[in-house]
């Protein structure tokens, strides 16, 4: 079965009325399920390769976040926050029965993985926390600010990818053009004009705040996860999660372990060697 066959398409329905959508390969190993969530202006397709790693050895849920994707656009920016992510998160694992799951958030994603941990930790068999802690650095913070719900759209995918290369060629330094252009086939989607544009809500960018510091809140959460098999990865080039803020992360996990990925800035993609050996450890010790 091909990779593009081996997924079944998911929609559910958040507590304020919104249709959500995730891809779903399933599996009858028996073995506790991975969901993943992505980040800020991101969607299921950057986890798609995993379809092909686990190859049905696992179920894997990949989340379209409200306002992503195939996932409806809300009503009222105010919920797209973290805590509002749980909840459409739980009612979705509710209704597939799905009471424990490994979760795999990339950036924000990994903020509401700690949320989870915080608000339910009854449900987090596992955690992959990729390029996220409870404090982020103002560069980051900065970066990701002056970019988030700027509409910007194009001709081609090869222009597409070009201008990601030129904008972003300091976080994946030895991407190639065919990797810029596979890239932005993850981040951007043709619309029905034929115009090549970002498939998210602009308004995800209201509520987001650039205020660096850190999270009280997102530390009171680690510490829910002391006992939960974590693995923190972080890119060696990051420019919004420190080498300092891991290490004191570590500190308070029981069950933690760091790997830096060589050569990769905020967030790596899950797709390098040394992510998916760190992958295969975690699962391996969950099971």
């Amino acid at each position: 079965m091909s990779e593009e066959k081996s997924y079944q398409d998911i929609f559910w329905e958040s507590d304020d009325g919104l249709k959500l959508h995730a891809w779903d390969y399933r599996s009858d190993s028996g073995k506790t399920p991975v969901i993943c969530i992505p980040g800020l202006t991101r969607n299921a397709r950057d986890f798609q390769h995993l379809g092909a790693v686990f190859h049905g050895g696992r179920r894997v849920i990949m989340l379209d976040l409200r306002g992503r994707g195939a996932s409806e656009y809300a009503k009222d920016s105010s919920t797209y926050n973290p805590k509002q992510y749980v909840s459409d998160i739980i009612m979705l694992m509710d209704e597939l029965d799905i009471s424990k799951a490994i979760f795999f958030g990339t950036s924000l994603g990994g903020i509401v993985t700690m949320m989870m941990a915080k608000m339910h930790p009854e449900r987090v068999a596992g955690a992959l926390l990729n390029d996220i802690g409870p404090e982020l650095d103002q560069v980051g913070l900065d970066r990701i600010a002056s970019n988030v719900g700027q509409g910007r759209s194009f001709d081609t995918w090869a222009h597409a990818g070009r201008d990601l290369a030129e904008n972003s060629s300091d976080i994946f330094p030895d991407f190639t053009l065919k990797d810029w252009i596979a890239f932005a086939k993850k981040l951007y989607r043709m619309n029905s004009s034929g115009r090549i544009k970002l498939d998210y809500d602009m308004k995800i960018a209201e509520p987001f705040s650039s205020k660096g510091g850190g999270s009280g809140a997102l530390w009171n959460a680690l510490e829910n996860m002391q006992e939960i098999p974590t693995l923190i990865l972080r890119g060696e080039l990051s420019d919004l999660f420190s080498e300092q803020i891991a290490g004191k992360m570590l500190e308070k996990l029981d069950k933690g372990e760091l790997v830096t990925i060589p050569r990769v800035g905020h967030a790596p993609t899950l797709e390098e060697p040394a992510s998916l050996d760190a992958i295969n450890q975690l699962l391996h010790r969950i099971d």
